[in-house]
């Protein structure tokens, strides 16, 4: 295969071929996203008009507003004076709360903050969450500079953008480019989880929130956790991945929207901990939902929204009346042109929120009310028959039968887990998604795979989430497949 290759900044990842490496550069992190606006400075920063008088783009003005608020990390991760990896961070209030990525800071024993003028402080960790690459830092400091909060929401594809930033450990630095894309998925979230295994590391989170603004800024390793600014200095984005076959800036860098990230910190800051307001419904991942629609004997061009595959009992959804194949067109009132977009307007909200769902059924429009649960509201009280039946349908839509690897196959392979798919059902997900008898699946969400009861444990664990299969295919590659079963 010859495709690009994901890859969090401070890491190459190579999964989709077949290698799932966590290099680093010395001076970078190891691998290892609602509109409240209580972690922004009420203070205004001064805006000047950024155009010229011949009408060409000028970004002097943004530049000079937002370096002083950009910060650069440096990380140590054991009790050795010696800094092992670094990153960038954003300034968001004067008393000295600084956004970052979470792959930045996790696993960070010290964290050590430098500012513009040179100042270093160190950090305490407030909060992160690893399901939108998220950390909010804090720095003893007062009437630090700040970057005002935008509006991600307006962000237009074309739109011109600065990139802010500590690439390759080198003082700040701005770079320039346009707004590429919006609301991508990249799957690189869930990837982390693949590497935290192979360093013998717990995985964390199974609810993986991506949304992308997608630029071509240029942008390295060490840019992560930076701004990514329009050309008034306001911040509609955290750098957190790029796109590259090498680990270096190729053309392509998504930051997470300030609109989501913006409700991300603020439940960091105030509880320390992310509060996710759950819908309980089931829809195609990304990757898979046109496949998905044509099997089920629909034009994926025809339908304007989200596909829903399944609604979890008890959950907000159930109560809300909404049905396997409803098409949710759109939440208060925001249209929603795919599943991402749907992704992202339910994580920027809390438990209890009511959201307005206008969606399909059999050609008719219906609105409806939902009010929002929490994730252990959104679990059912009779927690081993509802396993039972949630394993039971989780099978239905995969549509596969497993047996345990031999161990001559591990070895030929050289796998520690695994097992075989033996029979693939029509009309089911792995069908849909071309995985055919004889793939070996190794990964569930990042936890290895010996036996169908790792299977059951695996996807009982994901029931709000997304799974994310790593598989090995009958001719030898590696392959990564996701499905979402629950939002």
């Amino acid at each position: 295969m010859n495709k690009s290759h994901i890859t969090i900044l401070s890491v190459l990842f190579i999964i989709l071929q077949g290698i799932a490496s966590g290099c680093t550069n010395s001076q970078d992190a190891a691998y290892d996203r609602s509109t409240g606006d209580t972690l922004a400075s009420s203070t205004e920063n001064n805006t000047a008009t950024i155009n010229t008088s011949n009408d060409n783009v000028n970004f002097i003005t943004a530049a000079k507003i937002v370096m002083p608020a950009v910060v650069h990390i440096k990380i140590q991760f054991n009790k050795s004076s010696e800094y092992g990896a670094s990153g960038s961070g954003v300034i968001i209030s004067p008393d000295g709360f600084i956004a970052t990525n979470n792959h930045v800071v996790q696993n960070a024993t010290a964290i050590d903050i430098i500012l513009h003028d040179k100042q270093t402080f160190s950090a305490k960790l407030i909060g992160r969450d690893p399901n939108t690459d998220l950390a909010l830092l804090k720095i003893e400091a007062n009437d630090l500079p700040v970057v005002k909060f935008g509006n991600s929401d307006k962000v237009q594809i074309g739109e011109w953008v600065l990139a802010v930033g500590f690439p390759l450990s080198l003082n700040t630095t701005v770079t320039a480019g346009i707004v590429s894309a919006k609301a991508r998925s990249i799957g690189i979230i869930n990837q982390r989880g693949s590497n935290r295994r192979q360093n013998n590391e717990e995985p964390e989170g199974s609810m993986a929130v991506e949304s992308f603004i997608q630029t071509d800024a240029a942008i390295n390793a060490g840019n992560s956790g930076g701004a990514l600014v329009n050309t008034s200095g306001e911040l509609i984005g955290i750098n957190s991945a790029i796109a590259s076959q090498t680990g270096s800036y190729a053309g392509y860098a998504f930051a997470i929207p300030v609109n989501l990230a913006k409700k991300i910190l603020d439940d960091l800051k105030n509880f320390g901990k992310v509060m996710r307001g759950v819908l309980g419904v089931s829809f195609p991942s990304p990757s898979a939902e046109d496949q998905y629609l044509k099997q089920q004997g629909l034009n994926p061009a025809l339908v304007k929204g989200v596909y829903i595959i399944g609604v979890q009992n008890k959950s907000a959804a159930a109560a809300a009346g909404l049905k396997e194949g409803d098409i949710i067109q759109s939440i208060d009132g925001i249209l929603l042109n795919s599943s991402t977009v749907f992704t992202e307007r339910i994580a920027r909200k809390k438990p209890g929120d009511v959201i307005k769902i206008t969606y399909l059924r059999n050609d008719t429009i219906s609105t409806i009310s939902a009010t929002l649960k929490s994730e252990d509201l959104a679990k059912p009280d009779n927690a081993e028959a509802t396993s039972v039946k949630a394993l039971k349908e989780i099978y239905e839509r995969l549509g596969a039968t497993f047996i345990p690897l031999t161990d001559e196959v591990k070895q030929r392979f050289n796998l520690y887990a695994g097992v075989l798919v033996t029979k693939v059902l029509i009309d089911g997900f792995f069908y849909q998604a071309g995985i055919p008898p004889g793939t070996i699946i190794v990964f569930i969400n990042s936890k290895p795979i010996n036996n169908p009861t790792d299977i059951d444990s695996a996807l009982l664990t994901a029931q709000s989430g997304m799974i994310q299969i790593l598989a090995i295919a009958p001719d030898g590659s590696k392959v990564v497949f996701d499905l979402s079963i629950g939002t």
